[in-house]
């Protein structure tokens, strides 16, 4: 049986499970924090720091990520106090001077009551991307082939495949289109043919040998084949048509 603890957030008690970050405990109980780098699939990483929030541990308080902060007995967790609030303005702000365009990025600032950057905007590259790393740890934790990763420093970090070319080692899943939380990568699949322009690549797509329709990357399928011993010719069929 697991250990629990019994912890407050926002003047409520709750018991949760030893282990468990604040951020989970808190959406496991409808408690909303805003966050743009979390997914349950992958490791927390903190990057956003959206999911700040105010915790008191005996005399003690201080800011902490909730994505990364694992929940203890008798803790105490503000989520939306001033302190809080005011540490995530700060975040907005820069976001927006970065994504000025964004829609995510718009929205989530206005709720906030940022509407207009307060920094120049010139110092950034107007784009979509935040620089979270979850595309880069998709493809590194959940897929396994590593085809980008986070390079340059500042605010000219960004994802990127290796020396800026080519993704050879792209499979195309797509998995790092859909964990974007600003839609900052873009992918389209056309006249059979998949494409992610962020990494400059374009793959065949399957087509079901009974119902006609193209499901998935050639690649992707026969990495998924030979990584599962799978005999040649398994996903010829479509997952409808099995």
């Amino acid at each position: 049986m697991s250990e629990t603890v019994t912890l407050t957030i926002d003047g409520k008690k709750y018991t949760a499970e030893r282990g468990r970050t604040v951020l989970q405990v808190a959406t496991d109980n409808g408690i909303r924090i805003p966050t743009l780098c979390h997914n349950e699939a992958i490791e927390p990483y903190g990057a956003c720091r959206l999911c700040v929030v105010e915790v008191t541990r005996g005399s003690r308080t201080r800011i902490v990520t909730s994505c990364l902060y694992p929940v203890e007995e008798g803790l105490i967790v503000q989520t939306a106090s001033d302190r809080v609030i005011r540490n995530r303005k700060m975040l907005l702000d820069l976001l927006l001077a970065r994504c000025s365009e964004n829609e995510v990025i718009k929205n989530l600032a206005a709720e906030y009551g940022v509407t207009q950057p307060s920094f120049r905007q010139e110092y950034w590259e107007k784009n979509d991307c935040i620089v979270c790393g979850l595309c880069v740890r998709a493809c590194e934790q959940v897929v396994g082939v590593s085809a980008i990763s986070l390079v340059n420093r500042g605010i000219s970090k960004e994802p990127a495949p290796p020396f800026l070319e080519k993704a050879t080692d792209c499979i195309g899943c797509g998995s790092c289109y859909y964990v974007c939380p600003t839609h900052a990568i873009k992918m389209e699949d056309k006249n059979g043919v998949r494409r992610i322009h962020n990494w400059k690549v374009e793959f065949k797509l399957k087509k079901c040998s009974k119902c006609g329709i193209y499901w998935a990357p050639e690649a992707q399928l026969e990495y998924i084949r030979r990584k599962a011993d799978l005999p040649v010719g398994f996903f010829d069929i479509c997952p409808n048509c099995r």
